[in-house]
């Protein structure tokens, strides 16, 4: 069986998505997509805004024939850890190729940028050095360092999320030697921060997150953007839980987790640098919600996204010690999501050939890994909790795939 793997987040999985898989499918003639998706929190640094058992059963009904967890440990990370995590799974589950989404929808200008790097990498490594001592953010270092390297040579903007992300798939894919083919769709219509819903039946995951919480959770403006069953999802988890998952409602645990830390402990959280534990202390007090904050803690230096998976770590007590364990040791285990008919019979295909185990149940894992997964699914629920869905906190730990005839 001929298989294609999709890098997601599904948050949530809108018209946009539905329309990637389709491309996918057709364009690698492939009889399964298998998808890694990102689990509670993502790659910006904020929570997902439905759980991941609701996302891949959104996957599951949209395209998706197997869908497996991007951990934690490499779901809130920068671009290129974010790549490397993902390309490792779908390489272990034996995927032919990667389709992923960009803004140039041709393949050939990211396979050489990708060599072109490799050539130029120490007269690149001096100029974003340069640009770090200027005190400009590291996104913004790299891409003056590209702009720097490439005034002549126009291979690929950079300046798009998703080029970003497929430039370091197919790095990922390069420098490990692989053997999995990379091919790209083109995006249709919204770009990936556009901030408003319009007319059109294409909208981005930003626009759609931020038009459900500016309308306190009203679905209607929505409907005609995201599929019929990614619709009735939404509502159900809202029926069910009351609320959709976003920084405000993490607010307090993290204003109580940096008030109660001591600089020293602030100082051991994962990409807590340059005495931003001193920054976070002097101004966590004064806030009286979470976007408040933010716009009195960021600087040209420290972008939000930056700061956003920073505060992702420090709300789940993610130190640099446990994220080096994780992501310098090999994959410990892959956690299966959900599957179909068609999905469980390409598991089945490779199942036997597998060097990292497949688990469809959580209580089987074990080490540092599955301490944060575990820690992390019950941090993302106890908002949920402290509602009185108390089933919430151990939801994570109890669920077997999702299953879909």
């Amino acid at each position: 069986m001929k298989s294609v793997g999709v890098v997601v987040e599904y948050n949530p999985l809108h018209n946009g998505h539905a329309y990637h898989l389709q491309e996918a499918r057709r364009m690698s003639q492939a009889d399964v997509v298998v998808a890694v998706m990102s689990g509670s929190f993502l790659q910006r640094g904020e929570p997902a805004i439905i759980s991941k058992w609701e996302r891949a059963e959104m996957a599951l009904h949209s395209g998706v024939d197997v869908i497996v967890e991007l951990p934690y440990a490499y779901s809130t990370q920068k671009a290129q850890t974010f790549a490397e995590g993902a390309v490792r799974i779908l390489n272990h589950l034996k995927v032919d190729c990667i389709n992923f989404g960009s803004e140039v929808g041709e393949i050939e200008p990211f396979i050489r940028l990708v060599y072109f790097m490799h050539t130029h990498k120490d007269a690149w490594d001096e100029l974003v050095r340069n640009q770090l001592q200027a005190g400009v953010s590291y996104p913004r270092a790299c891409m003056e360092a590209f702009n720097s390297l490439d005034q002549h040579d126009s291979i690929l903007s950079l300046s798009e999320p998703n080029n970003i992300l497929g430039y370091h798939y197919t790095k990922a894919i390069i420098d490990s030697d692989f053997n999995i083919e990379t091919q790209t769709t083109k995006r249709t219509s919204a770009n990936y921060h556009d901030p408003k819903v319009t007319d059109h039946p294409i909208a981005s995951a930003t626009s759609i997150r931020k038009k459900v919480m500016s309308e306190k959770g009203d679905l209607t403006g929505i409907k005609h953007v995201v599929p019929h069953v990614s619709m009735n999802i939404l509502e159900r988890y809202q029926h069910q839980y009351g609320t959709f998952h976003s920084w405000d409602l993490y607010f307090p645990l993290l204003q109580f987790e940096i008030e109660r830390s001591s600089i020293e402990q602030l100082r051991e959280i994962y990409e807590c640098e340059e005495g931003l534990e001193y920054r976070l202390k002097d101004t966590i007090s004064n806030a009286s919600n979470f976007n408040e904050w933010m716009e009195a803690l960021k600087t040209k230096r420290y972008t939000w996204t930056r700061l956003q998976r920073l505060l992702t770590h420090i709300l789940t007590n993610t130190t640099k010690q446990e994220m080096k364990a994780i992501t310098t040791e090999p994959l410990p285990y892959i956690r299966l999501l959900g599957m179909n008919p068609k999905g469980k019979q390409y598991v089945n295909l490779i199942k036997k050939d597998l060097e990292c185990p497949l688990l469809s149940r959580f209580a089987k894992a074990r080490g540092t890994m599955a301490a944060q997964d575990d820690r992390i699914g019950k941090i993302y629920a106890s908002p949920l909790a402290m509602k009185g869905n108390i089933a919430a906190l151990k939801r994570d730990y109890t669920m077997s795939p999702i299953m879909i005839k």
